[in-house]
């Protein structure tokens, strides 16, 4: 009996994105394997939130192929968990905790509500996993920013996907809740071979846990080990000017970035998917 091979999580083909005669990026083929931890970085308006739209379908390329554990991407595909920038809900938001997660069974963030019977115990251990159980009844909104991410998290994998795509899930958080939502998402990735594909204008919380990075910059992009990418040499052919990289005490910093691309180390232009 010939052994079953294991699609990648995610693979991209010479794939092309951009708006009108813009062009963020193309000619990216990349295998994003299960298990594997990848960090997108890259300037301000490079593509990364737009990557995140086209694999979760809500964006077309403009040329190649992408896929999704060896299907089409497609929209609301329960192959993908996605984790959204971190954002406060307001205090008034009548769900609670377990009904958020509970969208990502019945409703999932691009649609509404499917009637049927709920899942519950799916809710529960997705609450547990995460170690939001003990406010799996208070209302969302009261809950700190930290919880609320522990939450989006565990809306994110209660339908087991394959591939975890996380946009900036670690602004404005603490430097303490920021450990502890990186630490949940690599221990989902080492204990059930889910693949992370990790948006960050910070590369210093997830070093310890990163494979790979995918660096946007300029229309161009490359793909490597944190050392390979994350040098001198690398982000000052990307940029076209000197760039010094410097890996001190376990952290990376960078200097000389242009002014045109100043915030490299914060979020796109478009600030996140919205529902």
């Amino acid at each position: 009996m010939s052994d079953i091979v294991t699609p990648p999580a995610l693979q991209l083909r010479d794939a092309a994105l951009g708006y009108g005669g813009h062009r963020l990026w193309s000619g990216l083929t990349l295998d994003v394997q299960p298990g594997e931890f990848l960090a997108v970085l890259g300037a301000n308006g490079s593509g990364k939130t737009s990557l995140l739209r086209a694999i979760l379908g809500l964006q077309p390329l403009s040329a190649g192929s992408l896929s999704v554990a060896g299907r089409p991407a497609r929209r609301g595909s329960r192959a993908i968990g996605y984790v959204q920038q971190q954002r406060r809900l307001d205090p008034s938001t009548p769900l609670r905790a377990r009904d958020v997660v509970r969208q990502g069974l019945d409703g999932h963030r691009w649609g509404v509500a499917r009637p049927g019977r709920v899942a519950w115990r799916r809710v529960d251990a997705a609450l547990e996993q995460v170690g939001a159980a003990a406010y799996a009844d208070m209302p969302v909104g009261l809950l700190s920013g930290g919880e609320q991410q522990r939450v989006r998290i565990a809306q994110a994998l209660v339908a087991d996907p394959v591939l975890l795509l996380c946009d900036e899930p670690l602004l404005s958080l603490d430097l303490s809740s920021q450990r502890t939502i990186t630490g949940l998402v690599d221990r989902r990735r080492r204990e059930h071979r889910t693949a992370v594909v990790f948006v960050t204008h910070e590369i210093n919380p997830v070093l310890p846990y990163v494979d790979r990075v995918l660096y946007l910059a300029g229309g161009a992009f490359r793909v490597g080990t944190v050392e390979e990418v994350l040098s001198s040499a690398t982000l000052s052919e990307l940029y076209g000017s000197p760039i010094e990289v410097i890996h001190t005490g376990g952290r990376i910093l960078v200097a000389g970035v242009p002014e045109s691309a100043r915030d490299a180390h914060h979020v796109d232009h478009d600030e996140g998917i919205v529902p």
